[in-house]
This record gives C-alpha cells, sequence and structure tokens, in this order.
C-alpha cells in the first residue's frame, strides 16, 4: 500500500470516527475542570461532592471505626508529650453595674501578673535553730503592702513520740537600702524557739509567702514553696562546720561581675590580694557575664590553686534588681560561707586594699577584733593620668603601677567597703551591712585603705592617656597629687605570681 492511500485511510478513520473524539475531549476538559473548582470550595461542600461523584471502595462500618479509632489513638499518643493542657478558662468578666441609687459602679478585671511573690535563690542553716531563705520579691509589694512569712519545719518521721511540725513568723529583712527596681532583696530569718532537725531524721523548710493584699486587697494570696531539704549527714556535716575553727583567715565576697572586662586588671587584683592576704584565704567571684574567655584564662591557674571559687549567677539577669542583683549576691555568699571564715571582705575588682609597711593584714583586723564591722577609706585614683617618665613603656607596667594621681579633692563624702566577723552579721549590703550583733567602726584611718581605680576595669586600651611631669595638677576642676604607694610595691607582686603560677599568664592582654 502506497503512502498515499495510507494517509487517506487515516483521514477517513478520523473524519469516520470526529462525534466520539470531540465527546471524550469535552469529557475531559469537563473533568479537569471540575477538579480545579473543587481546590477552591470549601472542605464540606467538597467531601460530599466528591462522595457523590467519584466511585470509591466499600468498606463495612465497623472497618471504619476501627480505623478511626486506631488513627485518633496514634495522633493521640505523638502529640501527648509535645502539647501541654489546656489553660484553665479565664474568669468571667466583671461589667459595669447600675446601681439602685443611680450610680454607676464601674469594673476592672485584672489579667496577667506583675511581678512574682518570691523568687528563691538559696537557703543555709544558721545554727540549731535557726535558717537564713534568700531571694527576691516584688518590690512594689514591699513598699506599698505588709507581706509575712511563716517557716516550717518539717521532721522526716512518722514517729508520734518524735518531733512534729513546728511553726514561727519569719523575720523579713529588706538590705538593699530602697534601691531595687521591679524586685527587691529579701532575706527571710526563721529563728524556732527550740532546735530543729537532727542527725538521725533529717527535715525540710517550707515557706509560707502571704501578700496580706499587697498589689490587690481583695485577695490574701499565700504561696508556698520548699526552700531547703536537709539530710541527715548534711546536718551532720554542719554541725561539724559550726564547732570547728573556720577554715579561711579572709574570704572574699565578690559583687557581680559583668560587661565586657580586662583580663589584665583582673589578674592584677588577683595576684595582688592573693599575696595580701596569704595561703589562709579564698576568693568568691560571680559571673554575671563579666567572665569571658580571656578573663576565664586569667582565673583558672588560681581555680586549680585552690584559692578561687567561680559561680555561674547569668541567670538572675531575668529578674529586673538593682545592679546585676549584686545584694542578693553578697548576702548569698555571706550565708554560706558563714562559718567557714573569720574575716570576710566586700569590695570591687577595680578596688586594691592596702596597709602600711609595718602592719599585716593579719594584725589590722586583730587590733580591730571588738568590732563585728569595720569600714576601709577610699583612695580615689585618676584612671587617665600617668608620669611623663613613662612615655614609651607605659605598656609594660601594670594598671595600679602606673596610674599614681590620687583625687585629692576636700569636703566631699566618699564610699567606703567594709569587712565583718560574719558569724555575728545576719544580712548584708554592698557598702556596710545595717544587719549586725555587735559594735561597728569606721576609725581605721592610717590602718587600712583602698585604692579604687574606677573606670579601668573594663578598659581594653592603655590607661594612660594624659603624661604629666608634675607632683600635683589640676584637670575638670578635680586636685590631684602623686600617690606612689602601689607603685612601689608593683615589682614584688609580679614576683609572687611568678612564684605562684609560673609564667602562665605573662602574655595576657588588656
Amino acid at each position: 500500500m502506497t503512502k498515499e492511500k495510507e494517509r487517506k485511510m487515516f483521514v477517513g478513520i478520523v473524519w469516520n470516527c470526529a462525534a466520539e473524539l470531540k465527546f471524550i475531549l469535552t469529557a475531559i476538559l469537563f473533568l479537569f475542570s471540575l477538579i480545579t473548582i473543587l481546590q477552591f470550595m470549601p472542605i464540606r461542600f467538597s467531601t460530599n461532592l466528591a462522595t457523590t461523584c467519584i466511585s470509591v471502595p466499600s468498606f463495612s462500618s465497623s472497618t471504619i471505626i476501627d480505623s478511626v479509632s486506631v488513627s485518633i489513638s496514634a495522633i493521640n499518643a505523638s502529640t501527648a508529650v509535645q502539647q501541654p493542657p489546656p489553660p484553665p478558662p479565664p474568669p468571667a468578666l466583671v461589667k459595669d453595674e447600675l446601681l439602685e441609687n443611680g450610680v454607676i459602679k464601674r469594673a476592672f478585671n485584672p489579667f496577667g501578673s506583675a511581678a512574682y511573690n518570691f523568687i528563691l535563690m538559696s537557703a543555709y542553716r544558721g545554727g540549731i535553730n535557726t535558717f537564713a531563705v534568700m531571694g527576691l520579691a516584688s518590690k512594689p509589694l514591699h513598699v506599698y503592702g505588709k507581706p509575712s512569712y511563716l517557716c516550717e519545719w518539717i521532721p522526716n518521721t512518722n514517729d508520734s513520740n518524735m518531733q512534729k511540725h513546728i511553726n514561727v513568723t519569719g523575720t523579713k529583712i529588706l538590705p538593699d537600702w530602697g534601691y531595687g527596681r521591679v524586685y527587691t532583696v529579701l532575706v527571710v530569718n526563721c529563728t524556732f524557739p527550740i532546735p530543729v532537725g537532727d542527725g538521725v531524721n533529717g527535715g525540710k523548710l517550707l515557706i509560707h509567702a502571704t501578700t496580706n493584699g499587697g498589689g490587690d486587697s481583695k485577695f490574701n494570696i499565700t504561696d508556698t514553696f520548699l526552700a531547703l531539704t536537709e539530710s541527715q549527714q548534711d546536718f551532720t556535716n554542719f554541725i561539724s562546720t559550726f564547732s570547728k575553727p573556720p577554715k579561711y583567715d579572709f574570704l572574699y565576697c565578690g559583687s557581680s561581675l559583668y560587661g565586657n572586662l580586662s583580663p589584665q586588671r583582673v589578674r592584677e587584683w588577683l595576684a595582688f590580694h592573693v599575696r595580701l592576704f596569704g595561703v589562709k584565704s579564698h576568693f568568691v567571684i560571680h559571673d554575671a557575664g563579666g567572665v569571658h574567655e580571656g578573663v576565664m584564662a586569667v582565673l583558672k591557674p588560681w581555680i586549680e590553686k585552690g584559692y578561687v571559687t567561680l559561680q555561674d549567677i547569668r541567670d538572675q539577669e531575668r529578674f529586673d534588681g538593682y545592679y546585676h542583683n549584686q545584694f542578693l549576691i553578697v548576702n548569698d555568699c555571706l550565708h554560706k560561707y558563714r562559718f567557714q571564715a573569720k574575716w570576710m571582705f566586700f569590695f570591687d575588682v577595680d578596688e586594691f586594699i592596702f596597709v602600711p609597711k609595718k602592719s599585716t593584714i593579719k594584725s589590722v583586723v586583730d587590733s580591730l577584733s571588738d568590732y563585728t564591722q569595720f569600714t576601709i577609706e577610699q583612695m580615689p585614683m585618676s584612671n587617665k593620668l600617668c608620669l611623663e617618665e613613662d612615655r614609651g613603656k607605659s605598656y609594660r607596667k601594670w594598671g595600679f603601677e602606673k596610674l599614681v594621681y590620687k583625687d585629692v579633692k576636700k569636703g566631699i563624702r566618699r564610699d567606703r567597703k567594709y569587712a565583718v566577723q560574719p558569724r555575728n552579721v545576719i544580712a548584708t549590703g554592698v557598702h556596710m551591712s545595717q544587719n549586725t550583733v555587735g559594735k561597728t567602726t569606721h576609725k581605721t584611718e592610717g590602718r587600712i585603705k583602698y585604692f579604687h581605680y574606677h573606670g579601668t576595669i573594663a578598659e581594653h586600651r592603655e590607661p594612660c592617656r594624659q603624661l604629666v611631669n608634675a607632683t600635683t595638677i589640676t584637670v575638670d576642676q578635680t586636685p590631684y597629687e602623686v600617690d606612689t604607694t602601689m607603685r612601689d610595691i608593683a615589682g614584688t607582686v609580679k614576683r609572687f605570681e611568678l612564684k605562684m603560677i609560673g609564667s602562665t599568664l605573662q602574655k595576657t592582654r588588656q
């Protein structure tokens, strides 16, 4: 058959089947149009239409129910852990009300929470019948309300002949002098009329914190929380520590460290004070974000030597208190180490304690042993004035070695720092304690002082920005004079560091 005949045969077949092809093409077009429209229709309509028009395999009703039940069970099992329980329904809104006398009583509907009632940090035993509980609390609650605290001791025994639950009203102490922000520091002292706890059963301390209408006088809310759990061994360990002489002669409780601190300044401070306080001393450093990699490298050799304990307190930043909650931190340190040190010192890492050459730190505190607390006079130093003779070589000198100009302005009040015999202190502050048992003295001039290099601890550049060839100078209406007290002992401190930890920190940067 020729190609011409084949072509005519194909055309003839198509022409004879034209009606059938038109029907098929029209049906396909309609089907695709229907599918497109179904995508934009509501699910209920689409499902009904699909059920009506599309043939599906038939199942018995029991099979369908079983399949659905299995599917729902599988979904519930997979989501049970991930999905929290639904929140309780919100209380019904109180609406404005028209009173019989024609007055419109307006309604107020509270939502949410402004501040927590209590944020627990720690609790420590302070004796055979007393405890101290440290935390933060809502400042408005304490300024404008009268919250109260009930302490409850629960022994771990069911023996009817043994000690029962005992309650006592807690004494609240606000040691931050009103500096708090959203939260204020709170120390709750729980002193029971009889000894509680023993080395046989152990027990636990509960605090019942009651708002007494603070914030909303319509409600009197009590939050109960577990402040301390004490095992038999915990009690035995406390009695051992309580009855022994203190482990340390001197313990440093540092305030919160924050910001981008200079590793070199921290290095100098540690070497200086480890030498000053001696082998029976310890330094508790609190990291509120300031201990970065460079500072950690400086602390590590002294941690390994047993002189430093580093505590990470960064989580306290969640709660808006004063100055990284430093009042809370020093109170925790006080009560945690209260029976492990003869003397506790409270000052900052840009401050250097100094005693005269013919004295030692031990001889000074021994002369003040009749006092629970003594304060220390400040020597404010310039953070930018240096001697002309250090030009070109100041970068090789330590900060306290080259910053030698002292602020000598008269007639102004300067901050003081302090030291305490911790067994006689109930709560403490940053510049001094107002909650002590025993005497306090401020007359320590000539016996002990501290040099304050304000603004240097976070500087990562050379602090000498003005070189001076004079013994006195006035800058920005502030008079300064040369004081080489710290400069004169820098060499001794450097040799001490080298002896104690070697050359590991010799390449420390600003």
